[in-house]
C-alpha cells in the first residue's frame, strides 16, 4: 500500500510517497518487470518511475524513418503476451503498441509516474530503505522504497554520440542526429549523405532512398550484415491451427535456437560465416568488386552486433541506384557536403549523423551507501542483474548477441524470486559480496558506442555468480534455479538499524585482484551469523 514517509537518513519531514518496489523505467524492460512482478509476487506495491510524457522507452525516443526491431518479434516479444502481427521484423510504430496493450492488458499503466525524472537514489542502512529523488514539472518529488529496480536500459536519452567534424559550421543545409529527427524532416528530391554504418544508418538509407534524389551511406569501415524475411510463413501456420501462447512458445523457442546456434557457429567457425554473409551480398549486389570494396569487414563476426536487413531492403536500394556507399575518411566539412581524404567530394541537402549512441549506466542516475557515492566502474556485476556492494538493487540489461528481451524478461523473474525468499526467511537487506576477480568488462562488444564508454559500466569476473553469460539457455537454468544465497550478505529485519546492518563498502566492493583468505572468511563468517539469526 502506497504511505507518505519521513525521508530516511536526511533529517528532512517532507512526505515522501513509499512503496516496496520501485521500478525506474517504463520501456520494454519496465514494463515486463511490473508485469512480472503482479504475476509472479501478487499483492506486491511497486510504481514505475518514467521521465518521458509516454511510455515505450527506445520505442518512443527514436522517431527516425524506417525505425524497426534488430531482431525478431518472436524473442522481442515477452513470453506472457504473445506478438500476433504478420511481420516478425516489426516497425517501430507496431512495437510501441504492444507495450503500450501490454501495460494496459496487466494493469501497469496506472502505476506509471510519468514526467518523473529521476535524479538519485540514497540507501539508508539504518532504515533498509532507498529514497529516490526526482525532478517533474511541478518541482522536486521524493520517493522511498525497499527494492529498487532499474530497468532504464543503457542509452543516454539527452544525447547521441557526436563525433567533432571540422567544417560542421559551415554546412548550409539541414544536419540531423536519428536520435532527434524533426518531425517536419522532408527529403524528398534532396541529396542525403548518412554518416555512419551500424543497424540505425542501414535502416535510414533504404527509407530514404524511397523519396530522397540519392541517399550514399559513408563509413569509415564495412560492418557485417544479415538478410532476413520480414514474416516468417511457419509462423503464420502454426499461428493459424495452434492457441496462441502455445504457437508464440514454439517460435520463440525456435528462433532462440537458431541465434543462438549461428551465434556459436561465428564465433568457432568465422569463415564459414563470412563466406555465407558475403554470398547474401552478392546475391543482391552481384558486384564481387563492389562488396570486396564496401561490406567486407576487417574484424571477426559478432566482434560487432550484425546488421539485420529485412528483405534485402538495403541491398536492393543500392542496386536501384537511389543509394550507393563510399568507404572513405572525413577530411572536413564544407558548404554543400563532405570532402572526404581521398579529395572527392560527396554533395549533401541533408546530412544525417548516425554516428552511434551514447551509453550510461543505470540511466545515469547517480547512486549512494549510507552517504557515499557508488563508482559503478569499479563494482562487479552479480549474475548480470545487482551490483557488489550495493544492496537490494537490480538492472536490466539485455544480450549483444540475441533480442534484448530474452534476459530483460530472466532479470524480471529473478527479482520476484529474490523477494520471496526475503520475505519467507525475513530478510531485509540482500548484498553481493564479491570474491571473483573483476577483470572483464560487462559487454563483450568490439563496437565503438561499447568501447567509448566500458569504463562506466561494472566489471564482470570469469566464474559464476560474478559473469554476464551471452546464453540464453544457461541463464534460463541459471538464474531460475541458482542458489540465492550464494556470494550473498543478508540483513535479517530484527537487525535492521544496528550497526551491523551497515554493507559492505561500495568502493571496497569493486576489487580489482582476488581477496584474501582472510576476506573471504569475514564474508562466510558473515553469512553464517546471518543465517543462524534468521
Amino acid at each position: 500500500m502506497t504511505q507518505p514517509t519521513a525521508t530516511p537518513g536526511s533529517g528532512d519531514t517532507a512526505a515522501a510517497e513509499h512503496h516496496d518496489v520501485i521500478i525506474i523505467g517504463a520501456g520494454l524492460s519496465g514494463i515486463g518487470a511490473a508485469c512480472r512482478l503482479r504475476q509472479d509476487l501478487p499483492g506486491t506495491d511497486y510504481a514505475i518511475l518514467e521521465g518521458r510524457e509516454d511510455l515505450g522507452g527506445t520505442w518512443d525516443l527514436f522517431r527516425y524513418p524506417g525505425i524497426r526491431s534488430d531482431s525478431d518479434m518472436f524473442t522481442l516479444a515477452y513470453p506472457f503476451r504473445p506478438w500476433r502481427e504478420r511481420k516478425s521484423i516489426a516497425d517501430g510504430a507496431d512495437i510501441h503498441r504492444y507495450i503500450r496493450e501490454t501495460a494496459q492488458e496487466y494493469g501497469v499503466t496506472e502505476r506509471i509516474r510519468f514526467g518523473t525524472r529521476v535524479l538519485g537514489a540514497s540507501w539508508d542502512s539504518s532504515t533498509a530503505r532507498w529514497t529516490v529523488e526526482t525532478s517533474t514539472a511541478a518541482g522536486p518529488r521524493r520517493y522511498t522504497c525497499s527494492f529498487l529496480s532499474v530497468c532504464s536500459g543503457y542509452y543516454d536519452y539527452e544525447r547521441g554520440y557526436q563525433p567533432e567534424f571540422p567544417g560542421r559550421e559551415d554546412f548550409t543545409g539541414t544536419w540531423v542526429h536519428p536520435q532527434f529527427w524533426p518531425s517536419d524532416l522532408d527529403v524528398a528530391g534532396r541529396r542525403v549523405v548518412v554518416i555512419g554504418s551500424g543497424a540505425t544508418a542501414v535502416t535510414l538509407v533504404p527509407a530514404l532512398a524511397a523519396t530522397a534524389a540519392h541517399v550514399t551511406m559513408l563509413q569509415r569501415s564495412p560492418s557485417y550484415l544479415t538478410v532476413l524475411p520480414s514474416s516468417d510463413p511457419v509462423a503464420d501456420r502454426l499461428r493459424r491451427f495452434l492457441p496462441a501462447r502455445l504457437a508464440h512458445r514454439i517460435l520463440r523457442l525456435q528462433y532462440v535456437t537458431l541465434t543462438q546456434a549461428f551465434y556459436q557457429l561465428a564465433r568457432r567457425r568465422p569463415e564459414r560465416v563470412k563466406k555465407v554473409l558475403r554470398g547474401l551480398a552478392l546475391k543482391f549486389l552481384r558486384d564481387e568488386s563492389y562488396v570486396d570494396q564496401h561490406f567486407t569487414p576487417s574484424y571477426e563476426p559478432w566482434d560487432q552486433r550484425l546488421c539485420v536487413i529485412p528483405e534485402g531492403d538495403f541491398f536492393r536500394a543500392i542496386k536501384r541506384g537511389t543509394a550507393s556507399v563510399v568507404t572513405d575518411h572525413i577530411d572536413r566539412i564544407t558548404a554543400t557536403g563532405v570532402r572526404l581524404r581521398s579529395g572527392e567530394e560527396l554533395p549533401a541537402d541533408v546530412i544525417v549523423s548516425a554516428t552511434g549512441l551514447s551509453l550510461q549506466p543505470l540511466g545515469g542516475i547517480t547512486i549512494h551507501v549510507d552517504g557515499e557515492q557508488v563508482d559503478i566502474g569499479k563494482t562487479v556485476t552479480y549474475r548480470g542483474l545487482m551490483l557488489s556492494g550495493v544492496p537490494n538493487l537490480a538492472f536490466c540489461i539485455g544480450y549483444v548477441n540475441a533480442s534484448w528481451t530474452l534476459r530483460a524478461d530472466l532479470v524480471a523473474r529473478y527479482v520476484p524470486r529474490l523477494l520471496r525468499y526475503m520475505r519467507r526467511k525475513q530478510i531485509a537487506v540482500a548484498t553481493p559480496a564479491p570474491t571473483a576477480s573483476p577483470d572483464r568488462p560487462l559487454l563483450d562488444l568490439q563496437s565503438g558506442y561499447v568501447k567509448r564508454s566500458e569504463h562506466l559500466f561494472p566489471r564482470q569476473g570469469r566464474r559464476d555468480p560474478w559473469r554476464l553469460r551471452q546464453n540464453y539457455f544457461l541463464d534460463a537454468i541459471g538464474l531460475g534455479r541458482s542458489d540465492l544465497s550464494t556470494d550473498m550478505l543478508f540483513t535479517p529485519a530484527s537487525a535492521v538499524g544496528s550497526r551491523a546492518a551497515r554493507v559492505v563498502s561500495p568502493s571496497a566492493a569493486g576489487i580489482a585482484a582476488d581477496p584474501p583468505a582472510t576476506t573471504g572468511a569475514t564474508v562466510r563468517s558473515a553469512t553464517a551469523e546471518q543465517e543462524a539469526a534468521l
